[in-house]
C-alpha cells in the first residue's frame, strides 16, 4: 500500500479510494454470543426529487445527528438546477431538518436555488451552506456559495470576507458560534480544496467573522470542528513546501485555537501531514499523523497535558488513522497491516492507550463513531455498515431492519447517545440515494410504529445478510459539486 493510497484513506472515512479487493465474506464467526436489537428506518424523503444525501467535508468527523434526535441532510427539488451543483441529477437540492417524524424544508438564501446542512449542534443550531443566486465573479461557472447559520426556521447568511464570494461553514456548538472557511481575492495556485484563492480558516459570532489566520509561514487553513466549550481545531498550511503524503496540499498541520489563546500548533508525528479528525468538550483531538519520512500515517491523540500520541507506537510498522473519540476519551478508527483494514478501538488504561481490534475477517472495515454508551458504528470497504456494541462482534445493520425496506445501508456516519444511527447512504432498488435514520427498537425509543422488539443473536445476523439489487453502474456516491473542493483533493 503507497502512500498517496492511504492519503485518499485518512481524509475520507469511506475508504473509497484503497486498493483492496471487496468481497462479501462472513465476518468471524468464532466470537462470543451477542444479541443486538432490530431498528426500523426512518426515510425522511425528497421534496419532488428522487434522492437525499449527505455531505460529508472530510474536514472532520460529521455531526448530522443530535441526542434530541434531530436528523438533518440535502434532498432533491424538482427545479433544474442550471449549475449542476448536485450531481449526477442536477435537480436542485433543499437542506431538510426531520424531528419527531416531521421533514422541514430549511430553504436557500433569497434569490439562491439550492442549500445544504453541514453539522447540527446539540440545541438544533445548524450549519451549512446556500448560494444566493448570484455569478461568483472569480469563478464564473459557478454561483456564490455562502456559509449559512439555520435557526428556529431562518436561515442567516453569514457573509464572506472582505471582497471575497465564496465561505462554507463547518460546524456550529449550542452558543451559536460557527466556524468554517471563506476565500479572499488572492490568487493561490496551491489552494486548499481548488478554489484558486486564499482559503482562511473563520470564525463567526454574533455576526461578525473572523480571520484565524495561519500556522507557521503557511498561507491557507479551514476550520473543522468546535466544541461546546469554543474550541477550534483545524487545518493548515504551515509552510510552501509541498507533502507527498498530503498531496495536492502542501505540508500541512492541525491547530486548535480559542479566544483566549489564539491559533496553536497541535505538533504531529514528525512528517509533513497531521489531520485532525475528531474534538471533544474535555479538548482531545484524534486524527491521523505521517512519521518522519512520510512513508506512514498513524493514528493519534492530542491532550493538553501531553501533547499527541502514536497510538499505533513509533516502531509498529502498520498504518492506521482515528476518526471519532467519545467524551469518556474512547477513540474509533481502521488500522491496517498493508492487506487488510481492521475496525479499531483505543482506550486509555493506566496511562497507556491500548487497541482492541473490533473486526477479525479479511473483509476491510473501519469505524466512524462511537456514542457515550461505547456503541460504534463503521463500515465494510465499499459494501455496508456495521454496529459494534458492549465488546460484541460487528454485525450487518442490513440485518438488524426489516427486510421489505428495500435499502441497502451503505454507509454509517454517526450514531447518537440515544443509539439512534445516522446511514448517510443506503441504496434503492433503482440506484438512487437516500439518506436515512434507524430507530432501536430498544426501552428508550418504545411503541415505535412497525418497530420488532425481540432481539437478534449476532451470529445469525452475520450469517443471515440479505442485500437488495444495485446497479453495478450506481456510482458509489453522489459527487456534490457543492462538495467536490473536498472530494477532489482525495480523489473521491
Amino acid at each position: 500500500m503507497n502512500c498517496k493510497t492511504w492519503t485518499r484513506i485518512i481524509a475520507l472515512s469511506l475508504f473509497a479510494a484503497l486498493a483492496i479487493p471487496v468481497q462479501l465474506a462472513a465476518q468471524d464467526r468464532t466470537q462470543p454470543q451477542h444479541q443486538y436489537h432490530h431498528y426500523q428506518i426512518v426515510d425522511p424523503g425528497t421534496f419532488g426529487g428522487p434522492q437525499s444525501f449527505q455531505f460529508y467535508s472530510g474536514v472532520a468527523r460529521p455531526e448530522l445527528l443530535n441526542n434530541q434526535g434531530t436528523f438533518i441532510g440535502s434532498a432533491d427539488t424538482l427545479a433544474v438546477d442550471p449549475y449542476c451543483l448536485d450531481y449526477p441529477d442536477c435537480y436542485a437540492a433543499h437542506a431538510f431538518q426531520w424531528r419527531n417524524g416531521e421533514t422541514t424544508d430549511l430553504g436557500v438564501l433569497p434569490g439562491g436555488i439550492g442549500s445544504q446542512v453541514n453539522w447540527i449542534s446539540a440545541n438544533g443550531l445548524m450549519a451549512g451552506i446556500s448560494d444566493n443566486g448570484q455569478q461568483d465573479p472569480l469563478n464564473p461557472a459557478l454561483p456564490q456559495i455562502h456559509a449559512v447559520l439555520s435557526e428556529h426556521g431562518q436561515m442567516t447568511d453569514l457573509g464572506t470576507l472582505a471582497g471575497g464570494y465564496d465561505s462554507w461553514a463547518n460546524a456550529v456548538n449550542s452558543r451559536g458560534e460557527v466556524v468554517g472557511q471563506a476565500y479572499n481575492t488572492i490568487p493561490d495556485p496551491n489552494s486548499m480544496f481548488g478554489y484558486g484563492y486564499q482559503s482562511r480558516a473563520a470564525y463567526w459570532k454574533n455576526g461578525v467573522m473572523q480571520d484565524l489566520g495561519t500556522l507557521g509561514t503557511g498561507t491557507d487553513a479551514v476550520a473543522g470542528l468546535i466544541n461546546e466549550r469554543g474550541q477550534v481545531v483545524g487545518w493548515s498550511y504551515t509552510s510552501s513546501v509541498p507533502s507527498p503524503i498530503c498531496a495536492p496540499f502542501l505540508t500541512t498541520g492541525s491547530f486548535l485555537w480559542d479566544r483566549k489563546n489564539g491559533m496553536k500548533d497541535i505538533g504531529g508525528l514528525g512528517g509533513t501531514c497531521t489531520l485532525a479528525y475528531d474534538l471533544n468538550d474535555h479538548g482531545q483531538i484524534v486524527g491521523g499523523s505521517s512519521l518522519t519520512g512520510d512513508t506512514q500515517f498513524h493514528p493519534f491523540v492530542w491532550e493538553a497535558a501531553t501533547g499527541v500520541t502514536d497510538l499505533l507506537g513509533a516502531s509498529n510498522g502498520n498504518w492506521g488513522n482515528a476518526f471519532s473519540i467519545s467524551s469518556s476519551g474512547v477513540v474509533v478508527g481502521g488500522t491496517s497491516d498493508s492487506v487488510t483494514i481492521y475496525a479499531s478501538l483505543w482506550r486509555k488504561s493506566g496511562g497507556h492507550w491500548h487497541k482492541t481490534s473490533l473486526s477479525t475477517s479479511s473483509q476491510s472495515a473501519f469505524a466512524v463513531s462511537i456514542n457515550a454508551s461505547e456503541q460504534v458504528v463503521g463500515n465494510w470497504f465499499g459494501t455496508g455498515a456495521f454496529l459494534s456494541e458492549d465488546g460484541g462482534p460487528i454485525v450487518d445493520l442490513n440485518t438488524l431492519v426489516p427486510p421489505g425496506s428495500g435499502l441497502q445501508l451503505v454507509e454509517a456516519r454517526q450514531i447518537n447517545d440515544l443509539g439512534e444511527i445516522d446511514i448517510g447512504d443506503a441504496w434503492d432498488a433503482n440506484g438512487n440515494h437516500h439518506s436515512v435514520l434507524l430507530i432501536p427498537c430498544d426501552g428508550n425509543h418504545p411503541g415505535v410504529e412497525g418497530c420488532d422488539y425481540s432481539l437478534v443473536d449476532a451470529s445469525t445476523a452475520t450469517q443471515s445478510a440479505t442485500r437488495p439489487y444495485v446497479p453495478s453502474t450506481t456510482q458509489r456516491l453522489p459527487q456534490s459539486r457543492w462538495s467536490n473542493r473536498y472530494h477532489s483533493v482525495f480523489g473521491r
